[in-house]
């Protein structure tokens, strides 16, 4: 049987991972937070051979959107986001994109609420609601695959920061705890900087929660 390809792309002015998912036909795939350097993007996805269906948003800081738009209106697909997001993405002192030089408002086509499950390129998905890094950060889940999106939520060894507008750190851990603690301790944790980990060792070895 056919699995699901994840590739990671590190771009922007501060490594962020982007990730290309690719379903098990091979042939349709989705992206996970579109930092930067859409050209670079598209061609990845021409170079596999993967159709574009949708584009996943963890939330909504300037370094997570940087090839949104473009990459939206070329490919002509929804974007999805937590719901709780909306003031992020639509705000550019809160997105950061005006601090950084180049403001952005933005909004989502599908807005999702906690627990949201949808299908994406032939792949089932579920949202995760998990405030704290934002008001709005949202964590996907592949259950079948056990792979988790974690955006800025969770990293290995460490957690998002949280002196952002929007940012709370209590709330943040109780995510966490709540939300991701719960998975199985082998999923797969597809982090929005740094490398990957596992749920099992961040409840371990992670002093931040």
């Amino acid at each position: 049987m056919d699995r699901i390809k994840v590739y990671r792309l590190v771009l922007g002015p501060v490594a962020t991972n982007t990730y290309l998912v690719a379903g098990a036909d091979g042939r349709e795939a989705f992206v996970v937070d579109p930092a930067d350097s859409a050209d670079y993007i598209e061609k990845c996805l021409q170079d596999q051979d993967l159709c574009l269906r949708g584009i996943l948003l963890t939330h909504g800081h300037f370094d997570h959107i940087g090839a949104l738009e473009q990459l939206r209106r070329n490919g002509e697909v929804p974007v999805y986001a937590n719901a709780l997001e909306k003031e992020t993405l639509f705000d550019p002192r809160i997105n950061l994109t005006q601090s950084e030089g180049f403001p952005i408002s933005t909004q989502a086509d599908i807005w999702l609420g906690d627990d949201e499950i949808f299908t994406l390129a032939g792949m089932r998905v579920q949202m995760f609601s998990t405030p704290g890094h934002t008001a709005g950060g949202a964590c996907y889940y592949l259950e079948e695959e056990k792979i988790l999106f974690s955006g800025d939520t969770l990293f290995q060894g460490s957690v998002g920061r949280t002196d952002f507008p929007g940012g709370n750190m209590e709330t943040l851990r109780l995510s966490i705890q709540k939300k991701l603690f719960s998975l199985p301790e082998d999923v797969a944790v597809c982090s929005g900087h740094g490398p990957g980990t596992t749920i099992g060792y961040e409840k371990k070895y992670n002093f931040m929660i």
